[in-house]
């Protein structure tokens, strides 16, 4: 690689995270001030949706919603979808518009400044942890009995090898789907690998498109049958980064 494309991609990264870490320290005051109750959440997430468009276009990364926008109010569902690159919680929140938790690596908490609001705002797993694991459900069961959705990376986290196009998924997405009779909203981020993946020394400005796949009911499924529910949608969304 040639002494200038190095050059590029410090530049590159370090502005991304500059766009991420600006905005969240203007406008700590508010952002705090809305985490202290419940209650205030929504006007929370509507704050970060702005927060995420403008990273995403500040970034110099073109969010393109194929499907539109996912506005169904009144209702929770479990969002899941393909995980790559920290733009995936970006374009996540740009796309979905009925208010929402993140389940999340508590290992996000380190970065500075996003980490902080992370650590208020999201349901956090020690992935090492059964316990942690455990009170993850009891959490998600309060978020979703105060009429919120839960969003999963259903991976587990970004594989390693960049070559896999989408690790097998975990159950837990499928567990708490069927246990509170959450439809599933399946979405595919085909671009974000490319634009912004964990390798430090790549990536590129340029579109990164957002897919909503049909709703996914799971009423006609018991707990035995996660297995089959999971399998169904790691195919479906499959199929979609094929394509």
């Amino acid at each position: 690689m040639m002494w200038y494309r190095y050059i590029f991609y410090i530049f590159f990264r370090s502005w991304f995270y500059l766009m991420m870490g600006i905005p969240l320290i203007i406008f700590a005051p508010l952002l705090i001030a809305l985490t202290l109750r419940q209650a205030w959440y929504p006007a929370f997430f509507k704050v970060a949706r702005l927060w995420a468009t403008f990273v995403l276009y500040a970034s110099g990364f073109v969010p393109i919603r194929k499907n539109g926008v996912f506005n169904k109010q009144g209702e929770s569902f479990m969002i899941i979808a393909n995980h790559t690159s920290m733009l995936d919680i970006m374009l996540m929140l740009h796309t979905v518009k009925n208010p929402f938790v993140f389940v999340g690596k508590k290992e996000l908490t380190k970065i500075p400044v996003f980490g902080y609001f992370y650590k208020r705002t999201c349901i956090l797993v020690d992935r090492g942890s059964t316990k942690s694991k455990r009170d993850v459900f009891e959490q998600a069961k309060v978020k979703i009995n105060s009429g919120l959705s839960i969003c999963i990376f259903p991976e587990g986290g970004v594989p390693e090898d960049e070559s896999i196009l989408l690790d097998t998924f975990k159950d837990g997405a499928f567990r708490l789907a069927i246990e509170h009779q959450l439809p599933i909203i399946p979405l595919v981020f085909p671009d974000n690998k490319k634009r912004f993946s964990y390798t430090f020394f790549s990536g590129s400005f340029g579109k990164t498109r957002s897919y909503i796949l049909n709703e996914f009911s799971t009423s006609n499924y018991s707990m035995n049958e996660k297995g089959t529910l999971k399998e169904q949608l790691h195919q479906l969304i499959l199929n979609k980064l094929k394509q």
